[in-house]
């Protein structure tokens, strides 16, 4: 018996072993107009073993790179697009820069530190202030959504953490009061009364079905 692990591996295992071997078969042919042949024959099999590519834009042309794929590009036939590259497609993609910096406050989010680092740039003072004020009833809002347990967030400490931010430019009165922000406490306990409500419905019909079996 020939197992799969004694065989040439499958180029595109999507496609099956069948389809690789029609695809090195039609390679052997020498005549052109035989082999033309083959090839459109192999490509409608391959449309049809993956009916979800004809979703995918220029559908025929991925099935055409891919029938030069599993032929080594070594299969010369006449196709209505260009022949792949096989270097080209052999190049891996470019590495992507991903930001290392160390942020200061995570818990607030890169939004709100962009935002506190436009603020400190704006030139008038009077329209700096009230954007120091929007950011600091945001970053509560923030605090506040972070919080389940239902705990007050205190208005002077995100004024410090703004003023601590940005350096000290932006810098409000330890008196101001920040907008409002609901918790909602009785968030978990609503769950708990749904669960409880839940395990109570099916242990009823638990007994009533065994009153019903006896």
């Amino acid at each position: 018996m020939e197992y799969n692990s004694q065989r040439e591996p499958i180029k595109l295992r999507e496609y099956g072993r069948s389809i690789q071997k029609l695809v090195d078969f039609a390679s052997t042919l020498e005549d052109k107009a035989e082999r033309q042949d083959v090839a459109e024959h192999i490509l409608s099999i391959m449309g049809g073993v993956n009916p979800h590519l004809k979703n995918v834009e220029d559908f025929k042309h991925l099935l055409w790179d891919h029938l030069h794929l599993m032929a080594d590009y070594e299969l010369e036939v006449d196709s209505p697009y260009p022949k792949p590259n096989k270097e080209t497609l052999a190049e891996k993609p470019a590495k992507l820069d991903y930001p290392n910096k160390n942020i200061r406050y995570k818990h607030y989010g890169k939004n709100i530190l962009s935002m506190i680092k436009s603020a400190t740039k704006m030139e008038d003072k009077e329209k700096q202030l009230e954007y120091a004020k929007c950011i600091a009833n945001y970053m509560k809002k923030v605090q506040a959504s972070r919080k389940n347990n239902g705990e007050v967030v205190n208005d002077l400490i995100i004024i410090n953490d703004l003023e601590s931010i940005s350096d000290g430019v932006l810098k409000l009165e330890d008196e101001t009061t920040l907008t409002k922000v609901k918790v909602n406490r009785n968030y978990k306990n609503k769950n708990n009364k749904n669960n409880n409500n839940r395990k109570r419905n099916n242990n009823n019909n638990n007994n009533n079905r065994k009153r019903n079996n006896r």
